[in-house]
């Protein structure tokens, strides 16, 4: 996140800044209420303008699972390991033309209780069979990017940054704050 703003007249400080905080409970059903929601809980807690996100991998064939139980779709323990693992073993047998998946990212920026804008991105794909490369995390090695034809675990992240769903969120932050700002 710093690289994507540090060409911006801002202070940015991690939530821990704040101390030590009840984390906010993720019950939304989309990944823009979670967002939504974290962005203004937080908000209430300081003066300053506060960033929620939220994002994971929706998969069609799956009916848009894991979706926002992506970091925790195989169970309460789960590692990025046994979340890759159950997706595989959910699409044994599906065929490519079937495995079609985004990685979305929403984000909110609220200040003292009140949305001031939402932004989502989404970065299209399919989910291979077996995993390929070895960076990124999450889902990333059997996320394929057509454009590229690379999976995100095989990009540098530089090129990553400039593609994802995240990336393609903060860019569109970086841009509107920039706006804001010049204004």
């Amino acid at each position: 996140m710093q690289a994507f703003l540090e060409s911006l007249p801002l202070q940015i400080f991690a939530l821990d800044a704040l101390g030590s905080l009840e984390p906010f409970p993720e019950h939304g059903r989309t990944f823009s209420e979670n967002a939504r929601g974290k962005s203004l809980f937080y908000s209430r807690l300081w003066d300053g303008v506060t960033l929620g996100e939220d994002s994971g991998l929706e998969i069609d064939h799956l009916k848009g699972a894991p979706g926002v139980f992506s970091a925790r779709f195989s169970g309460p323990n789960a590692t990025d390991e046994t979340n890759i693992q159950k997706v595989l073993d959910l699409l044994m047998g599906i065929p490519d033309a079937k495995r079609t998946a985004r990685f979305v990212s929403c984000m909110a920026l609220s200040r003292q209780g009140r949305v001031i804008t939402e932004i989502q991105a989404q970065a299209e794909g399919t989910i291979l069979e077996h995993r390929r490369g070895s960076g990124g995390f999450g889902y990333d090695p059997i996320f394929y990017y057509p454009p590229l034809s690379k999976t995100f675990a095989e990009l540098e992240p530089r090129a990553k940054n400039q593609v994802s769903h995240r990336g393609q969120a903060l860019g569109r932050l970086r841009d509107f704050l920039s706006d804001v700002a010049g204004s």
